[in-house]
């Protein structure tokens, strides 16, 4: 009797082993089924890199070709990350739609960090209430068709600014043919910095009457390429995590270094802000912002370096 039980027990729990084997392997499978295909030609430790940075091909040429071989969506493995590919306006639309939620944060790369103040800048916050907060925020408060009507006015003052000592250099500089040589790039770079300053710091760099020297302006110029420059580079470790401390290039030791001088103007111009708070004019951003911020609970980020990074995204979106 008890060789019949425990004969019947074994029996009982080879049965039950059999059938989670079964169901593991069947979930397995739908799983695999599911999911994208993953494009083919991936090499270890660095995946498709070398096909989208390393080809003769640019990489949109190559991500096509791929799409017509393996369909609208496919996988590529970027380094260590796996990424998906869509060529679909309809999968589009589902994704952005149906799992917007899902889709809708940002990796964590090395620009995000040093540049972005430590990813409290807004376009590279990654989702969550942080972001979603903040986001009502800049809707609300900065980026509304109210506030940019009220600013309108900077874009037409600063263009017949411009071309008035445009004229005035001709008149002054013209040869015996009347002409002069300018540097129209030059000018309409300037042009730019100042409206977009007007708006954001409420101050201008370049022109008759100026709010700061042109050393400062210059390094403001430069500071902004670079941070162009850095947050659109390929990056070895955003992609392979391990090699990160190689600095491969220098560019994480460059991001450090852009990401002080900016702070450094930056912080100026929250100073000056906050020295004429009490004064009740709200004239650019920083002043609305600067405001704003006082009635928030946002708790993740100090104020000051959720002003700055505001600030600065709308500086990067005038």
């Amino acid at each position: 009797m008890e060789f019949s039980v425990s004969h019947l027990n074994s029996s009982i729990a080879a049965i039950f082993a059999l059938l989670l084997i079964f169901y593991w392997k069947s979930r397995s499978k739908a799983s695999k089924n599911s999911s994208p295909p993953e494009a083919g030609g991936a090499w270890p430790i660095i995946g498709h890199l070398h096909l989208i940075g390393g080809g003769s091909r640019l990489p949109h040429i190559t991500l096509a070709a791929m799409a017509d071989k393996y369909g609208p969506g496919f996988t590529i493995r970027l380094g260590v990350h796996k990424t998906l590919v869509v060529n679909n306006w309809e999968l589009a639309k589902e994704l952005f739609t149906t799992w917007d939620v899902i889709i809708s944060s940002r990796p964590k790369f090395l620009a995000a960090k040093h540049i972005g103040y430590d990813f409290a800048m807004f376009g590279f916050s990654p989702y969550g209430t942080y972001w979603r907060e903040l986001r009502k925020l800049i809707a609300v408060e900065l980026f509304s068709p109210r506030r940019l009507g009220l600013l309108q006015h900077i874009r037409v003052s600063e263009t017949e600014v411009s071309i008035q000592e445009l004229y005035k250099y001709w008149n002054e500089k013209k040869d015996g043919s009347g002409r002069v040589l300018v540097e129209m790039k030059q000018w309409f770079g300037d042009l730019n910095l100042n409206v977009i300053l007007r708006m954001v710091a409420g101050k201008r760099y370049f022109g008759a009457t100026v709010d700061g020297d042109k050393i400062e302006a210059r390094q403001c110029q430069k500071v902004l390429r670079d941070f162009f420059h850095l947050t659109g580079i390929f990056i070895v470790a955003d992609n392979i995590p391990y090699l990160r401390w190689l600095d491969i290039g220098g560019y994480e030791k460059k991001m450090k270094e852009t990401g002080k001088e900016m702070d450094k103007i930056v912080e100026k111009w929250l100073e000056e802000h906050k020295q004429k708070a009490n004064s009740g004019s709200k004239q650019d951003f920083m002043d609305v912002i600067l405001s704003a911020i006082e009635g928030t609970n946002l708790q993740d980020y100090d104020p000051g370096t959720i002003i700055k990074s505001t600030c600065l995204v709308s500086f990067f979106n005038q």
